[in-house]
């Protein structure tokens, strides 16, 4: 992934250049306000910054110079938001296909029974989700995503809502997913204890901008 971006919010100007890996879990970490949350969104499709581009596998999804801005249900994105945003009305079954029925069969390569099992929901697909923890909205959640069969899932802070034991049950979850099908991820995140754990490399953010990208050690620092 490529994203060189620019957009003005107010007072906040938030000035991006990314370059990114093809694979594994990217964190993009920084303090509340730093314009994390903006980024992804924008990557997204849910908001339209004012000048820049963003490439992902060759393809441009934005370009200001040359007119170019694909919808989101374009660009072939997973998103995972920091509440599940489940549909209140439709079982754990039904909300899983619905993400996996937004995707051309021809592109899809992602398997519904495999993603049941490594998100282990298979006693939950008759539920709705009102008889569902918060935990187990969000694995859900992700595996909505994922049945769109992806070119990248993108997670803001998807863990911010749980207790500390639901964030540490939802962890291995998130890693095996990425092994698992191969999909890199964009994580959103102002936790160094996530990271530690998450992430192959980690882009920090700070008023805007990026301030720090390499490896978890190399940005947080031995100790955090």
């Amino acid at each position: 992934m490529k994203i060189e971006i620019q957009h003005k919010l107010g007072d906040f100007q938030l000035d991006v250049s990314y370059y990114g890996a093809k694979e594994g879990i990217t964190a993009i970490y920084g303090p509340s306000g730093a314009g994390k949350s903006s980024i992804i969104q924008i990557v997204a499709g849910l908001r339209r910054p004012d000048r820049g581009y963003i490439r992902l596998n060759g393809e441009c999804l934005f370009s200001s110079e040359e007119g170019v801005d694909l919808p989101p249900e374009k660009r072939r994105i997973g998103y995972v938001f920091q509440d599940a945003r489940l549909f209140p009305h439709l079982t754990v079954e039904a909300n899983l296909n619905y993400g996996r029925k937004l995707t051309p069969e021809a592109l899809r390569f992602v398997d519904f029974d495999q993603v049941v099992s490594v998100l282990g929901i298979g006693h939950l697909l008759k539920r709705r989700p009102a008889k569902l923890s918060g935990g187990e909205k969000q694995r859900v959640a992700i595996g909505r995503a994922l049945l769109m069969s992806p070119s990248i899932l993108l997670m803001d802070e998807p863990l911010n809502s749980l207790d500390t034991q639901r964030k540490q049950e939802l962890l291995p979850f998130i890693k095996e997913i990425c092994e698992t099908f191969q999909l890199p991820i964009l994580y959103v995140s102002h936790s160094p204890t996530e990271i530690r754990y998450l992430a192959d490399e980690v882009v920090r953010i700070e008023d805007g901008r990026v301030v720090a990208q390499g490896s978890v050690e190399s940005v947080l620092g031995e100790s955090g």
